[in-house]
């Protein structure tokens, strides 16, 4: 995916580079984009091509703060405005476990579970629209909102801004080829690792399913027996 991305904005110029992330990473939860791409990507990727100096970094850093904020406060809107109506979406049924566990996290840690769940993606797309769905106050929601996201832009632009730089520092001491090699090692165990997760929360969500199943076979099972 990441490669995919990096293909899509070679040879753009940087105003649109810099508009695509944004537009990606802004749309992550306001349009529950997050199922199908993390905007995680995008940011890293905005951070390699910073280390080659297409893009400025700094500015990339804010751009990316304030489309992650402002996301995120219009995915706490729709929450807020739709509430119930919005757990009965396609969307939001097909992963009926990750829902179960945001809605858990913020039963139990409140406003902090907005900091919480920026950093899991199908959690990064639901959780501002659950928060807003359980009425909790925007002042609150919009603390723990720009704090997760400064952390989080920082986090993952800088790790692929130094990504980046080591990538051409390999390239010189060892050699362009082998450091192409490392490169592709890590993508490949990138992609293992990120297969096993969603096989891991794919089989959660089975369970839970099947659990929800049970119960309502049993409740179903109890309603008949009665006079």
């Amino acid at each position: 995916m990441m490669e995919n991305f990096n293909a899509l904005v070679d040879g753009l110029p940087p105003s649109l580079i810099y508009l695509l992330i944004a537009a990606l990473v802004f749309a992550e939860a306001a349009l529950f984009f997050g199922f199908v791409f993390p905007g995680e990507t995008a940011i890293v990727v905005g951070g390699v091509l910073a280390s080659q100096d297409k893009l400025s970094l700094p500015l990339l850093l804010v751009i990316s703060v304030v489309a992650a904020v402002a996301g995120d406060s219009v995915g706490y809107e729709i929450g807020r405005r739709y509430g119930t109506r919005l757990l009965e979406t396609r969307a939001m049924s097909k992963h009926r476990a990750k829902v179960h566990k945001a809605q858990d996290l913020i039963r139990r840690r409140g406003a902090f579970a907005v900091f919480i769940g920026r950093f899991t993606a199908l959690l990064r797309a639901l959780m501002p629209a659950l928060v807003g769905s359980s009425r909790l106050p925007y002042s609150k929601f919009l603390l723990f909102n720009v704090i997760g996201g400064v952390v989080w832009v920082l986090t993952f632009t800088l790790g692929g801004f130094f990504a980046g730089e080591a990538f051409d520092h390999a390239a010189k001491l060892a050699g362009r080829g082998l450091a192409i090699g490392l490169a592709v090692a890590a993508v490949v165990a990138l992609v293992v690792w990120s297969v096993r997760k969603h096989r891991r929360e794919a089989d959660e969500e089975a369970e839970v399913e099947a659990e929800e199943a049970a119960e309502e076979a049993a409740e179903g099972a109890l309603e008949r027996t009665r006079p």
